[in-house]
């Protein structure tokens, strides 16, 4: 049996938010600043760096146009401060499905494979089962003729807990609506963690983007809180061979000095930047 193709490399853009709220980066010379720094071809967005152009079709298309030029590609628009889709208001979700259709647009623009949501809900363990499900099941429909994926991150809340994502990912039963596996987002709250092996393990089966989340190195350049080579083997063996996301989240050292460490670290698993 052949070996699986390396997973690439990607570069999530929250990993450089200090740069960007400041204004030492514009958003627009994102992909440029990938290529040419951190020898990446693939980005992931964060809406929040472009809501000033959420509507302008020409801005994205420039974005896409500049893409084409540098050979950096976009695989996804990460989504946030769009309403909660599984908000127990019903006619409050249907809103919440409905102010990701800029962002369907935008990214259909760009040539994404996917938005990023969040499956934000309130009530009981199985309610918000039912309301996260129902919110996803619309959007993912909205998103059918855009040919986009509708993927959700362990984000907070119990989107955190593994098992209760898999089960929403289960009652949806959609193709084009999956998981991003984030390596360190199992904050349950109240000081509770949810194993992040076990979670990753749990998510992976519906995975159509992975995000490595690092926040600090030791001397030997290891990841301190998740052991890398153990998530990258959990990976491998569900099957994925997409692109797997850089995202810097740590204070020190500086956001693109963290960002090469988590670069050389992946390659070390045996991912490839610039596939």
């Amino acid at each position: 049996m052949a070996e699986p193709s390396p997973n690439g490399i990607s570069l999530a853009q929250w990993s450089l938010h200090r740069e960007l709220r400041a204004g030492k980066l514009d958003p627009i010379d994102f992909p440029r600043i990938t290529r040419e720094v951190f020898g990446l071809d693939a980005v992931e967005y964060v809406n929040s760096f472009y809501r000033p152009w959420a509507t302008d079709e020409a801005y994205f298309t420039r974005l896409r146009r500049r893409c084409d030029e540098i050979g950096v590609r976009s695989l996804l628009i990460m989504c946030d401060g769009e309403g909660a889709l599984g908000d127990a208001n019903e006619a409050a979700r249907k809103k919440a499905v409905e102010n990701h259709r800029k962002w369907l647009v935008a990214a259909r623009i760009l040539g994404c494979h996917a938005i990023r949501v969040n499956a934000q809900s309130s009530g009981s363990y199985e309610e918000q089962v039912e309301r996260a499900a129902n919110g996803l099941t619309r959007l993912g429909e909205l998103a059918e003729p855009y040919k986009l994926d509708v993927i959700v991150e362990n984000h907070g809340g119990l989107s955190s807990n593994g098992a209760w994502l898999a089960s929403v990912m289960k009652t949806v039963g959609r193709p084009n609506v999956g998981t991003l596996p984030d390596f360190g987002n199992f904050n349950l709250g109240g000081d509770k963690w949810y194993d992040r092996y076990k979670g990753v393990e749990e998510l992976m089966p519906y995975a159509k983007a992975v995000s490595a989340k690092s926040h600090e190195f030791d001397a030997e350049g290891n990841e301190v809180r998740t052991d890398y080579p153990r998530m990258m083997k959990i990976v491998r063996k569900a099957g994925y061979t997409g692109y797997v996301g850089i995202e810097w989240e740590g204070g020190s050292p500086s956001e693109r000095e963290g960002i090469l460490l988590t670069k050389r670290l992946l390659e070390r698993c045996g991912c490839v930047a610039g596939v």
